[in-house]
């Protein structure tokens, strides 16, 4: 078993702190300074533009969202659980059992996530999310006969076409209304059980990363990541959108790729059916990533950093066979990937994207990564990123030992944010990045472990101020 560390190790840790410790602490200050500075500076200078000609509509640039100052009946239990998780999450995440932390991680994390959309009651905040004009359950009616509706899914993209769909259906593939479809058709239709739905499942993400992170560097480090991943501020949109029902997928997909890839026996030797059968499950839901959300074909790139990590191939044939069935069965059906995805690009140039600014947006959608990640992951980026060279380095099979867990840890947190650059860069992810890049963020909430464990706690409350702050002064959209 992997040893706990003890709540007096920090301190000590603290007291002996070198000018090296001293000024890689300044530098996470000043790292999550400069990610305050660009929220300020995508807030400033886009309230400008807005006002000016209203090209980036969105009421509170960088976020779509709007000035609400409010309470509500999740206020007191959003409170409850921050201090807490800032109290006793740290030494409760080195104490807890394996399983057990998963559970309470999981568990904890749903706390969080519902008491901040609760915050603006069970209406507004959960209920109605996904029953607006452009969500996935005011067209549930349409997939009563489910075999015309895929075959002629991609003929309502556009919005010229006859019965166009609304922005979010025609925005994904067809596998995330059918969630909805199929939640309505076992008997839990409407709002609260689409709300419910997408809590539940969005608040596992944080589990999942733990499973991976475990698998890939040790359980020390996912141990320290754990209350982190509870108090993201991310799970503000986790509590308003499908996009953390996909983050989940998405993230229970790496967490099956990285047990598939590394998991061993109690004796050493690799326990053949559960890594294939992991690896076939990782493909089923990476498929099904990729037909929830045509830009998360980008998780292919953390995908990749799981087997390299691993040194692994053999898990490959089987995740690209659980992926392909899923593509297969899709296809089978009527729906195409591929024309489906041209027409999205030109019904996205269609409506606001044909308008908002990309010399705006494309380093104002950064400042809502540093919103929905929170300084705490700013200044562990900031660590990933001095540590990544290092850690590529020794990948290479000529560069002898393999990098040590944090290097690991960089990489993988490399690969996440290399894919959020590549989203930023196409254009394609012009505003409303809150919830849109929502399945990345919890790679680079990650890297939150690499924070030194004597100032653990200030920068957990730092990621729930935050988290309080956005959910209590506005009101987020989608």
């Amino acid at each position: 078993m992997t040893p706990r560390p003890t709540s007096e190790a920090p301190a000590a840790a603290a007291r002996h702190a070198g000018p090296e410790d001293r000024a890689a602490r300044r530098a996470d200050l000043l790292a999550a300074a400069a990610g305050l500075l660009l929220v300020v500076a995508a807030a400033a200078i886009g309230t400008v533009i807005e006002h000016a000609n209203g090209s980036l509509h969105v009421n509170w640039p960088p976020l779509y969202a709007s000035w609400f100052p409010h309470v509500g009946p999740g206020t007191p239990a959003a409170l409850a659980v921050a201090v807490l998780v800032v109290g006793y999450g740290p030494p409760l995440a080195a104490r807890l059992p394996w399983r057990g932390l998963l559970l309470a991680c999981w568990a904890a994390a749903m706390a969080w996530t519902w008491s901040l959309a609760l915050i603006d009651g069970w209406q507004t905040g959960i209920a109605r999310r996904l029953t607006t004009e452009y969500e996935y359950l005011t067209v549930i009616r349409r997939f009563d006969d489910l075999g015309p509706a895929l075959r002629g899914f991609t003929g309502h993209i556009l919005n010229n076409a006859p019965d166009h769909w609304p922005a979010h259906v025609a925005g994904h593939p067809p596998a995330a209304v059918l969630t909805f479809v199929g939640l309505d058709r076992i008997g839990l239709g409407g709002g609260a059980w689409a709300g419910v739905w997408c809590i539940t499942v969005g608040a596992s993400a944080a589990a999942a990363v733990l499973v991976a992170l475990r698998a890939l560097t040790d359980e020390s480090l996912a141990r320290r990541a754990a209350p982190f991943l509870v108090l993201a501020p991310a799970a503000v949109w986790v509590g308003t959108s499908a996009d953390g029902y996909f983050a989940a997928v998405a993230a229970w997909s790496l967490a099956l790729l990285a047990l598939a890839a590394t998991r061993r026996t109690g004796g050493g030797r690799r326990s053949a059916p559960a890594s294939a059968a992991a690896a076939l499950a990782s493909g089923l839901l990476l498929g099904l990533t990729c037909y929830l959300s045509y830009g998360l074909t980008l998780i292919v790139l953390p995908a990749a950093a799981v087997l390299l990590l691993a040194r692994n191939a053999r898990p490959v044939a089987l995740l690209v066979a659980g992926a392909a069935t899923v593509a297969v069965a899709f296809t089978l059906a009527g729906f195409d990937w591929w024309e489906g995805y041209r027409l999205l690009v030109e019904r996205y140039y269609q409506g606001a994207a044909g308008v908002r600014p990309y010399a705006y947006w494309v380093w104002g959608n950064l400042a809502c990564a540093v919103l929905i990640t929170g300084p705490a992951a700013v200044a562990g980026v900031r660590r990933a990123l001095a540590a990544a060279p290092a850690a590529l380095r020794r990948l290479r099979p000529s560069a002898g030992p393999p990098p040590g867990p944090a290097g690991r840890l960089a990489v993988l947190v490399l690969a996440a944010l290399l894919a959020v650059l590549i989203a930023d860069l196409s254009g394609m992810s012009k505003a409303e990045t809150e919830r849109i890049w929502l399945p990345f963020a919890w790679w680079l909430l990650a890297a939150c472990a690499l924070l030194p464990g004597a100032h653990r706690r200030p920068w957990l409350a730092a990621q729930a101020v935050l988290a309080l702050l956005l959910n209590h002064l506005l009101y987020t959209g989608w």
